[in-house]
């Protein structure tokens, strides 16, 4: 998978409504109404992330989940990572 070229990664994340690319990373926080809803979330995406075998740097913390994407083997942001950006947010809007 090549790295996206400056115009097609602009592109994508402006499509992408609260993604932005921060220290070269595809990059989202996320905050839900409690700790369950973004536990939630994190287990229900695990799957989603496991079938496609690309796994993102993220962390919790009560009710919040910060995601940053990056395809290691390419050296920056994919069109895989643009991929699993839209599955986390349709994930996402489901437990909001």
């Amino acid at each position: 998978m090549a790295k996206l070229s400056e115009t097609d990664l602009t592109a994508a994340v402006e499509a992408l409504p609260g993604w932005s690319v921060k220290n070269g990373k595809l990059h989202r926080e996320y905050e839900f109404p409690d700790f369950v809803h973004a536990f939630g979330f994190m287990a229900t995406a695990a799957i989603a992330i496991e079938a496609m075998e690309h796994h993102p740097e993220w962390s919790n913390s009560w009710n919040q989940v910060v995601v940053n994407l990056t395809t290691h083997d390419a050296g920056g942001i994919t069109a895989k990572d643009i991929l699993l950006a839209g599955k986390l947010e349709e994930l996402a809007k489901r437990l909001r």
